[in-house]
This record gives structure tokens, C-alpha cells and sequence, in this order.
């Protein structure tokens, strides 16, 4: 009875804490995102912004926000992959992105529609949730919460590049999910400033 208080306690305090970060974020970031918005434009052909289909909380799609770090069509030779070092399909300015993690800033969108958490395990695409499931057991554990722009994987490991990264990411992710508090979530975001000014983990 305790515990189930504690957790609705949490999760709504969660909820609050979420919606007053995005909407801070989003108006203190406008200008900068302007800037990103002419930058894309001039550096590369296509779109602004990128979408794709995530699974979220109870493998719920939902679509993503980004700001577009990668060339049109970019997965039309070689399929579905997971982004590497040295990626030829990254724009120029999609590598200071993607380094800065400035190409997240949309997702706080995401994180006001309800399909997000600022603090969370990341949303993974369903085709390869397909096939991680058979190779790591653990993993539909990391989709029992909303997934985040940022967590405990994103601060302390780098993106995935393999399916070894990936197992570590899914044990950083659960452990997560044990120690879920509103302090646990202050401690990723102040971490996470400071990935966003070294560049941690970033391809």
C-alpha cells in the first residue's frame, strides 16, 4: 500500500517535473533552434526536422523528433542500422549535432504530448526490437516506463554501435528503472550537462 503511494507519488511528480522542463527548454532554446533550422537548410538538401517510429512505454509507437543529422534516404541502400563512427550518411553539420546532442531538442515536444519522459531509457525503433528481444531477455523490461531524451545509459555509455553496447545500455536501463526517484532523475540531468558540453558517447 506504501510502495504503490510512493510510486503514483513519483510518477506524477514526474510528470509535473517533465512538463515544466520541456516548456522551459523549448522557449529558452527558440533561438537556438532557429539557428540550427537555417543551418540544416544551407549545409544539405531535405528537411528540417526527422521523424521515425519509436516504441515506447508497453511498445506503444509513437513517432520521434529530431532535428535531421543524417542525408535524405539515408537508410535506402543499406537498411535499418544503428549509426557508427565515421558514418558517411551524417551531414556535416549533423556531426555537430549528434555530438552536442542539440538534434534532441525536439523531442521535448514528445515529452509534452506524453510519449516521453525527460529521464528515461531511450526509445528504440521496432525492427530491432524484434530481434533484440530473442538476444538479450532482459530487454522488454527497459519498456515498462516512458522512455527519455536522456538516462542512466546515455551519461554513462555511449551510443549503440553493436549488440554488446546494447547489452550494457539494457542493464544500465533496469537499474534505472530499480532506483526510479525524483533524486536519481536530478543527478542524470546535471551529469548530462555535462555530456552535452565534452561530447560523451556521441557518433
Amino acid at each position: 500500500m506504501v510502495i504503490s503511494f510512493l510510486r503514483k507519488t513519483y510518477n506524477i511528480a514526474k510528470r509535473a517535473m517533465d512538463i515544466i522542463i520541456a516548456a522551459i527548454a523549448l522557449i529558452i532554446l527558440l533561438p537556438l533552434c532557429i539557428l540550427i533550422a537555417l543551418l540544416i537548410k544551407i549545409t544539405s538538401k531535405g528537411p528540417i526536422f526527422y521523424s521515425q517510429v519509436r516504441s515506447g512505454k508497453d511498445e506503444k509507437p509513437f513517432d520521434i523528433y529530431k532535428f535531421r543529422t543524417m542525408t535524405v534516404d539515408a537508410e535506402k541502400v543499406s537498411g535499418p542500422v544503428w549509426a557508427k563512427q565515421k558514418d558517411n550518411r551524417i551531414t556535416p553539420i549533423g556531426k555537430f549535432l549528434r555530438k552536442s546532442r542539440i538534434d534532441e531538442i525536439p523531442q521535448f515536444v514528445n515529452v509534452l504530448q506524453g510519449d516521453m519522459s525527460v529521464i528515461g531509457p531511450r526509445p528504440e525503433r521496432p525492427v530491432f526490437i524484434d530481434k533484440l528481444r530473442g538476444q538479450i531477455s532482459d530487454y522488454p523490461k527497459r519498456m515498462a516506463v516512458k522512455p527519455g531524451i536522456t538516462g542512466l545509459a546515455q551519461v554513462y555509455h555511449r551510443y549503440d554501435e553493436s549488440i554488446v553496447d546494447v547489452r550494457k545500455k539494457v542493464k544500465y536501463d533496469i537499474l534505472y528503472i530499480k532506483k526510479m526517484s525524483i533524486g536519481t532523475d536530478l543527478r542524470i540531468i546535471g551529469r548530462t550537462m555535462g555530456v552535452v558540453v565534452t561530447g560523451f558517447g556521441a557518433n
